[in-house]
């Protein structure tokens, strides 16, 4: 199997927001996130579903959101609002369209010949069946242009009929395998949201422990939220440090050609060489979106 190359855009953060509140959506293009979610589905309730969607298109129209990825979450396609969705989204500007609850491979070739060539689609991973059928649907994501996995934590605890505690024991094995399955296949990958507004040392301890897991970041529900995730999934210092000293270590002329070198008393591969270069092009990219907001 061959592995696309990994994206390296700076996913810490990204804000989902009902996209009919126009004050919040206002606030979203200031708001110091990686990806604004204007979302279509659970956020709106049924009878305000088509104000959302024209104030969806009206919002890519009008751009202002800077640097910030624009994602729109569309309802499903099998339901009395999908189709409609994707048919206002196709050709509309947005970076890419979030679906909900896709569980098969199938559905993904009928989401983009919805949409048409243009925005990336996100698939949201909230169901039992989405599980099962993981690694199906990653080995179609470069054929219909799938970038990102966003985990659904409330929607598949609610169908496993589980608890979840802070440590979140119960999917613990699935939050690894949708890691794994995205890092197969050179997939972006957010941790799922935070309910607890007030609880932010929770807010925090959940964050700390996405980033330990390997996610690139985490979508959240509310402005306040986005300070300590960017911080979690922000490279830390010694992580840059490591990373500059890796990659110097592998253009110093002594070292040219070579595919292993020691450095510190370990041995440094080229892939460990890749992730060091990851980890400097999202750190710069974070420095400049500061130095552009300051």
């Amino acid at each position: 199997m061959s592995v696309p190359e990994t994206m390296w855009r700076p996913l810490r953060t990204a804000l989902y927001l009902p996209a009919n509140r126009a004050s919040a959506v206002a606030k979203a293009r200031t708001a110091d996130c990686d990806a604004v979610i204007l979302d279509l589905e659970d956020a709106v309730a049924p009878d305000a579903k088509a104000e959302a969607r024209d104030a969806a298109v009206a919002a890519a129209h009008d751009g202002g959101f800077g640097d910030r990825f624009l994602v729109v979450r569309i309802n499903a396609i099998s339901s009395e609002w999908g189709a409609d969705d994707c048919d206002a989204l196709r050709d509309s500007g947005v970076a890419a369209v979030l679906i909900p609850k896709l569980s098969a491979s199938s559905d993904l070739a009928r989401y983009r010949n919805a949409l048409g060539a243009e925005p990336e689609l996100w698939a949201m991973v909230e169901t039992c069946a989405a599980f099962l059928n993981l690694d199906a649907i990653a080995g179609s994501a470069s054929r219909e242009g799938l970038t990102t996995f966003v985990l659904g934590t409330n929607d598949l605890a609610l169908e496993m009929r589980c608890t979840l505690d802070a440590d979140r024991s119960a999917v613990s094995s699935l939050l690894t395998q949708l890691v794994v399955t995205a890092r197969a296949y050179g997939l972006s990958v957010m941790d799922g949201v935070f309910n607890a507004l007030e609880d932010e040392a929770g807010f925090t301890a959940q964050c700390v422990q996405g980033a330990a897991l390997g996610f690139d970041g985490k979508t959240v529900i509310h402005p306040k939220q986005l300070a300590a995730a960017n911080t979690a999934f922000a490279p830390s210092d010694d992580q840059i440090a490591k990373a500059e000293s890796i990659v110097a270590a592998f253009a110093a002329p002594e070292n040219d050609g070579k595919g292993v070198i020691k450095l510190d008393g370990k041995m440094v591969e080229i892939l460990h060489l890749r992730e060091a270069e990851r980890t400097l092009q999202i750190r710069d990219s974070i420095a400049a979106r500061a130095k552009v907001q300051a």
